[in-house]
């Protein structure tokens, strides 16, 4: 069955308030765009057309509006409320129905990934997980106690994840793109909610672990991750993807170009979104690359 997408777009931005309070945290620009742009694209270009948004009931009218069907950019573009939040590993629960037992690529709204081989390694991870159940990536960073750590063994497999440890024993953590078979809802059926109440994607992860089903898709120090979560992390990301863009003289996030490449729409129709927008830089950086091929 084709692997399908899952972008968890429901949080409530409470550390970005107050500028969430007009507008829902995914859709906030980051740089000349929203910041789901980012993780959509991703998902295209390792080839998924097939996108369930997770949203907030108060802003489904806004998502749709934003994204519609996704038809006219060659993708199929669902939508499903999150009513309370329970976390990450929520998302297979309200996931089921849309997946009808498709592996699956989940993807958080806010994180965003740089760097020339990322897709590359996204890809890989993608196949990692077909031929084994799951895959994760594992990101070196300087304070690896605030997050999720990875521990591996000699043979650099993974055999244990243990969240924000004193003393991490890797300094690989595990951002938030996460690649798993057709049997996440299943097991996240077994999952009890933590001491926060939540269903822990870490437990997740784990059940693969233990089925020996988990593997492990390192990032090397060139990708760089942000998690977007409050304004100087927000701010920080945009300086960095303007960088990028200028030094590559690419248009990252551009989940529309991103379509075209992959052969989901044609050079016409790219460039009637191109025309849509043609009065800011986005759709004119969209017409200069129309203007190259």
């Amino acid at each position: 069955m084709n692997t399908k997408g899952i972008i968890l777009a429901a949080g409530k931005g409470t550390r970005l308030m107050p500028a969430t309070i007009p507008a829902s945290k995914p859709l906030l620009p980051l740089y000349d765009k929203p910041m789901i742009y980012y993780p959509i694209e991703t998902l295209i270009r390792i080839g998924i057309k097939d996108i369930l948004f997770i949203v907030q009931e108060e802003d489904l009218p806004i998502f749709k509006k934003t994204f519609g069907s996704g038809e006219h950019v060659g993708l199929n573009f669902s939508y499903e409320i999150q009513k309370i939040q329970k976390g990450i590993a929520d998302a297979y629960f309200i996931a089921e129905e849309f997946l009808q037992g498709s592996p699956s690529v989940l993807a958080l709204s806010d994180n965003v990934f740089l760097g020339k081989k990322y897709f590359e390694y996204a890809s890989s991870a993608l196949d990692k997980m077909l031929n084994m159940g799951a895959s994760v990536f594992g990101l070196p960073v300087s304070d690896p106690e605030k997050f999720g750590v990875i521990e591996l063994d000699k043979d650099d497999k993974i055999i244990d994840i243990v969240e924000k440890p004193s003393v991490p024993k890797s300094n690989l953590i595990i951002p938030g793109m996460y690649f798993f078979d057709s049997m996440a809802s299943n097991y996240t059926k077994t999952i009890k909610p933590s001491s926060r109440g939540e269903l822990e994607i870490t437990d997740l992860i784990k059940i693969y672990l233990n089925y020996q089903k988990l593997s492990l898709q390192r990032l090397d120090e060139s990708i760089v991750w942000h998690d977007t979560g409050n304004a100087e992390a927000l701010l920080s990301a945009s300086q960095k993807v303007r960088q990028f863009e200028n030094d590559h003289h690419i248009k990252l996030g551009s989940y529309e170009i991103a379509s075209f490449e992959k052969g989901f729409i044609s050079a016409s129709e790219l460039e009637k979104i191109a025309d849509k927008f043609i009065k800011s830089d986005y759709g004119q950086a969209i017409k200069n690359y129309l203007l190259k091929i």
